[in-house]
């Protein structure tokens, strides 16, 4: 009877146990990763000359052409590295934030950050003696799936 007992007794602290263990992770309390990063936007773009015309190309997290049209989320961090492969030297300007690059030389390169807070459509430059358009930046507001309503509720 006292074998019976403590067998019943350990098999019940057991599963105490396990329920305990299986509450502390459910919570959340107990990853190997972050839930939550903090979100930003990364591109690279690279400044090219070519027959004396400068382009700006994609390298990475957007499209590969010439002046790509760059896209930013409103509220999370913007962070655009900016390369000059060419062979003179060049400045990205971008006009509604006033900010812009070091001026680089060839094979240099520099890195910006933006906090957009407004939607909007942007120019960037070429920014030497003069500015030289080359293409645009829109600043876009990401709708949170939970204020969807309607059939579009129903899809997610």
């Amino acid at each position: 009877m006292k074998d019976k007992l403590f067998v019943i007794i350990i098999l019940m602290i057991g599963i105490m146990g396990f329920v305990a263990i299986i509450g502390v992770i459910g919570q959340g309390n107990v990853r190997h990763v972050q839930i939550f990063w903090p979100e930003k936007i990364e591109q690279t773009v690279a400044f090219i000359d070519i027959d004396d015309e400068v382009k700006l190309i994609g390298i990475s997290g957007t499209s590969e052409d010439n002046n790509p049209t760059l896209i930013m989320r409103i509220s999370f961090a913007y962070v655009l590295t900016v390369e000059n492969r060419g062979n003179q030297h060049h400045r990205l300007y971008i006009d509604g934030f006033n900010i812009q690059t070091d001026l680089l030389e060839p094979g240099q390169k520099d890195t910006i950050v933006i906090y957009p807070d407004k939607e909007g459509t942007f120019n960037y430059y070429d920014k030497r003696q003069y500015l030289s358009k080359l293409g645009q930046l829109k600043a876009v507001q990401v709708t949170p799936s939970d204020s969807f309503t309607g059939f579009l509720k129903d899809m997610i």
